[in-house]
């Protein structure tokens, strides 16, 4: 196997100038997201969403962005799950986006809050039955002896609710991530790349300032 300190690659996809940058960063990352839509990228509102717990420790998984806007950054979990219970200690969070086919990615630090029981329901009401279904089978992050034991629990739920709505769980809910600052990265030649961190000010204002690679 070739040694992973051999790999060597150009990158020449584009630069990051003050010039392009926008006065409130979601505007920005709101443009970025859909150039990897546009670009067919797999999953392209996928993100590692990076949580710690009481002792400190950090823990990553890829979640999917769900919606985003002015006040933040959506995603949906089972209340029971890791990254919940690890946010209900401690509301500090981290975002990636690894948009590296585009030679991108966006760094996201905030602050977590649980969304309303409302805008929980219409989100999980919009989804397949399935989705529902499996949200009801599943107790998240917790101990199974084995998949056919996950799936039999699938099949009685899906006999359960066999006729009618599914009803919305009281385990799950959702998240909206408000950002303090956020760093935008692109790739450049000879490995200077361009980075512009934006940081949120106590008038809600947001200063920028260009990083070294």
């Amino acid at each position: 196997m070739k040694p992973l300190s051999d790999f060597r690659k150009e990158y020449k996809l584009g630069r990051l100038t003050s010039e392009s940058l926008t006065e409130d960063p979601m505007d920005l990352f709101q443009v970025w997201l859909n150039d990897a839509i546009e670009a067919k990228l797999p999953d392209p509102n996928a993100m590692t969403v990076a949580t710690v717990d009481a002792q400190g420790r950090p823990s990553q998984r890829i979640v999917l962005l769900k919606d985003v806007g002015s006040q933040g950054f959506v995603f949906y979990t089972n209340l029971g799950s890791r990254k919940a219970k690890e946010l209900a200690q401690n509301a500090n969070i981290s975002l990636h986006f690894p948009w590296y086919f585009l030679e991108r990615q966006v760094r996201v630090m905030g602050t977590a809050t649980q969304l309303s029981r409302t805008e929980v329901a219409k989100y999980f009401f919009s989804r397949p039955k399935d989705s529902q279904l499996g949200a009801w089978a599943s107790q998240q992050s917790q101990p199974i002896s084995t998949k056919q034991l996950l799936l039999t629990q699938f099949a009685q739920v899906k006999e359960k609710f066999a006729k009618g709505e599914v009803p919305l769980p009281d385990f799950w809910g959702g998240f909206r991530v408000q950002p303090d600052v956020i760093e935008f990265w692109q790739r450049g030649e000879n490995r200077l790349h361009d980075r512009f961190e934006y940081t949120k000010q106590d008038d809600a204002r947001w200063n920028t300032q260009r990083l070294m690679p």
